[in-house]
This record gives C-alpha cells, structure tokens and sequence, in this order.
C-alpha cells in the first residue's frame, strides 16, 4: 500500500510550532518558527503556537516564559496560543489529557491497538538478538497476540501496560514532502510503536498527531530529525480517519566544521544572541539565510520582503552551515542603519544611572547627546561598542594606556607640543574637524615632525587610549574648551613622569 498525502486547501493553511518548554528557544527552533510563519504570512493563514509540555519533570514554567518572551523580542506573532487563545485550545498539552484519552479510548474500540507488558529487559534481548542476526531493532509484536481476556486479566492485576499501535506492516509508505521531494519507507521498518506510557500519559508521537488533528493543522513544517518519525505519524492519522497534512523537513543547522552545532560554537539560543548584543531584526534575517535564498545575490531582507520571496520548495535540501561572521555583518548593518533617535531612547535609562544625562536636559545637550551618537554609531558593530567608546566624552582619561604612554609620551618634546596645540587651538574661528586637521597639518611642518607625532599623542591625551575614531571628530565633538584643558593635563603629566 503506498499512502497519498492530500495536499490542503491553501485559503484555509494552518502551521503550527510546538516548542518543549525543557530549556530555552534554540537557533534551531526559531528557524522552523520563522519559516512557519512566513508561510502562514504569505498565504494569509494562521500560526499556532503549542506548547508541547507532556514531559513534566522536565518542562519549566520558566522555560516557557523564557520562549514567549524570545518570540516577543524576535517580533514573531502567533494567531493561536496559550496566550492568544483560540477556537482550538487549550494549547499547553499538558491541559489537553481528556483528548488524548478520547481518542486512544476510539482506537481500542476500532481495535487498532493492544496493551504490551514487555519489560525493558525483555526489549532490550529483543533488540540485542536483532542485531546478531543482522535485523533491524524493531520491536517483535509478541504481545499483539495475546488473547483479549489475557490482556484485560493481567491489566485487572495492576500489570503495567504501554499501548502500542497496530501499524500496517505491508507495503510502503512514501511522504510527498515539499522540500525533499517523495521519500518512500517501506512498512516493515516500522514497528507497532507506542502510544500510550505506562505511567498513562501520551508519547509525543500520539499527542502531536492528536493536536494536528484537532487544530485542523494542513502543513507541518518541522526539522528533518523529524522525517523518520513520519511514517508513524501518518499510520496515526489513517488510524484516526483524518485528512493527512502536508509534509516540509528543513535541513539542519551544523557548526563550520559541519559538526553537530553546540555551545562550544558560540551562543545557540536566541536568548545568548540578545545578550550578546545581536539585534532581533539580524537575528531574523540570518534566519532565513539559514537554508534558504532569497536570490538575486541579496542577503539583506526584511520581513516584510521575506514574506513576498519565500517558498518552502527552494528551502535547501542539505544542511545549513552556521557563519558567525555573516551574523556579525548582519547586526553591524541593522545597527547603523538603525534610527539614532531609537538607540537614544533605549540607551537613556544607562545614561541616567551614569549621571551623564538629568531628566531635564537642554535641548543643547540633547542636540549633541544625538550628534554623538551618530557618530560612534557608524563606527560601531552593535550597541556595547557605543558604550565602550562613550566614556571620555563626558570625562577626562583616570589614567593613560601603559603601551601608548611608553610609545607616544616618551619624546622629550611631547609635552610642550601639547601644550603649543593647546594654545592654537583658540585660533580657530570655527572648531571643527576640517580646520583642525589643516592646523595639525600646518604645525607639523612648521615645527619639522610628522602629523602622526602630533596626532597620537593628542588621541591619549584626549581618550586615555590609543584607537578610535577619527581624532578631528571626536576633537569636534568634545568641543574647544574641553580639548584645551585635556591637552594641559596631558602635559602635565608627562612632566611629571620624566
């Protein structure tokens, strides 16, 4: 027998993602929901988000906190949720126990399955003789033959039972899945799995298909770990006489050495790349080029442009590789083309504690706050880098780097040159980077050095460090006075020292 996948009505597509709240939201897992979404986007169909928390002692009220809130941060909506709501819910499986019980409750009756009393010791000779014999370890059915009233005598006893599904061990079944193109299994390869825990609970298996069932889900768009697990969902939705969905693997994600991706990678979840700095907008974007492209040699892509281009068929059939790299170059170019106005707002309640801002700012002040910004903004790779470049304008240097005093304050001549610079400053009619660069330049031939032995020194004496921006801007921006009384101090402490 080869099982048909019906393709869906695509006025009436619904996608779901169903997390387990037993850690944090993986790179992975955001992939897959991005993709579902986009999807359910572009062909107005709805998103469900179900939480997939059957395994109790390892699901945690604060990893799921933790999922809704990097959804939030990504800025993926879902049309159905706990937290939405919906005409389907509940949608935390572990409210959902009456359904699962419904429908295994149907399955009996249809005699579809049969309880098994195997040990795990008996299962795992089962498996150990398999392999010996050059078999494949699939469970050997003993149980599906043991006669009704057996069953329910040993169950009546308190025996403990799992329920196991009487799959179809003849002929083929073949996936039509919309990435990977028809992918065939033969029946025999699937044994009659388990359905029903002893601890009488559903195994995964069960409850997915039950919920995909119930929510009226048309495409399950998942990771490829999960295409062998198909041909056992789909024997479920024969067995439950529901309209089969349609099928979409994306490939995996693996490190640079095409190894399995983990922490010694780097961060892994969307919560450590919003720690490190990485904007949602980057995160998002990266995403995509996980597996898919979009063409035309275009790597910047907004949401709203992915919505248009995307199409599971020309997902990637192979696996993606990670490139922190390009991540990186994504969150520099969502970082500067970001509104300066934005990072202002988000940046204020730091500068506050800082005492660098009052609550009552000049518009004076706020006008330069702005113009500096900009500034170190175009220089700058993602918000930390402001930061750590923000210091000296709102102070002198505490102290100077040890390697740049010992290689630009070690001239006898370096602190009355800096206090020569000092001094001209105030003839400059307009402070501004042009005219100090000229008035750098002139003194230098005026005085027989070079611009750089004039110019390295001044950056230490005004920054404390040795690199940075360029030095007429940030001169422009620390203004004629400040710059002045800089340069003295810097003189002052090279005489000093010697």
């Amino acid at each position: 027998m080869t099982t048909e996948i019906r393709t869906a009505d695509k006025t009436s597509i619904r996608v779901r993602f169903a997390p387990s709240p037993t850690g944090t939201l993986h790179i992975g897992g955001a992939r897959t929901a991005y993709f579902n979404w986009l999807f359910a986007r572009q062909n107005q169909g709805k998103v469900i988000l179900r939480i997939d928390d059957t395994d109790i002692s390892r699901s945690t009220e604060v990893s799921y906190r933790q999922i809704l809130d990097s959804f939030a941060w990504l800025g993926l909506d879902f049309d159905e949720s706990p937290e939405v709501g919906g005409a389907y819910g509940p949608y935390r499986q572990s409210q959902r126990t009456e359904i699962y019980q419904a429908y295994l409750r149907k399955l009996q009756e249809k005699g579809l399955t049969y309880p098994c009393f195997c040990t795990p010791e008996e299962l795992q000779k089962e498996r150990v003789a398999a392999q010996k014999e050059g078999r494949a370890p699939r469970y050997s059915g003993r149980c599906r033959h043991l006669a009704p009233e057996e069953a329910a005598r040993r169950i009546e006893a308190g025996e403990r039972a799992v329920f196991r599904l009487k799959t179809d061990v003849h002929g083929e079944t073949t996936v039509h899945d919309l990435i990977r193109g028809d992918v065939t299994f033969q029946n025999e390869e699937i044994d009659d799995f388990i359905i029903w825990k002893a601890d009488g609970t559903p195994t995964y298996h069960f409850a997915s298909c039950v919920d995909d069932v119930e929510m009226r889900i048309t495409h399950i768009i998942r990771a490829e770990e999960h295409l062998s697990n198909t041909p056992r969902h789909i024997q479920l939705f024969q067995a439950f006489h529901a309209e089969i969905p349609v099928f979409a693997h994306v490939p995996m994600i693996l490190a640079p050495d095409r190894s399995k991706l983990s922490k010694r990678h780097g961060a892994t979840s969307v919560e450590e790349y919003r720690e490190a700095g990485i904007l949602p907008e980057a995160l998002v974007n990266y995403l995509l080029l996980l597996g898919f492209s979009p063409g035309e040699n275009r790597e910047i892509v907004s949401r709203e442009e992915a919505i248009e281009c995307f199409r599971l068929e020309r997902v990637a059939k192979h696996a993606a590789v990670y490139d922190v790299k390009k991540l990186e170059w994504l969150n520099q170019y969502y970082f500067r083309t970001r509104s300066v106005d934005q990072l202002l707002y988000e940046m204020w309640p730091g500068l506050l504690e800082k005492a660098w801002v009052s609550t009552e700012e000049s518009r004076e002040k706020l006008a330069w706050l702005r113009t500096l910004l900009q500034f170190l903004q175009q220089k700058s790779r993602q918000e930390a880098d402001v930061w750590n470049m923000l210091e000296c304008y709102f102070r002198p240097p505490v102290s100077y780097d040890d390697k740049g005093v010992k290689k630009h304050f070690q001239h006898p001549e370096t602190a009355q040159r800096l206090r020569q610079l000092a001094d001209l400053l105030a003839t400059l009619p307009v402070f501004a980077a042009w005219p100090l660069e000229q008035l750098y330049r002139q003194t230098s031939e005026q005085i027989g050095c070079k611009a750089a032995d004039l110019i390295h020194p001044t950056r230490l004496a005004l920054t404390g460090i040795t690199v940075g921006p360029g030095l007429f801007d940030v001169m422009t921006l620390l203004g004629r006075k400040e710059c002045h009384n800089r340069l003295l101090e810097a003189a002052n402490f090279i005489e000093k020292s010697n």
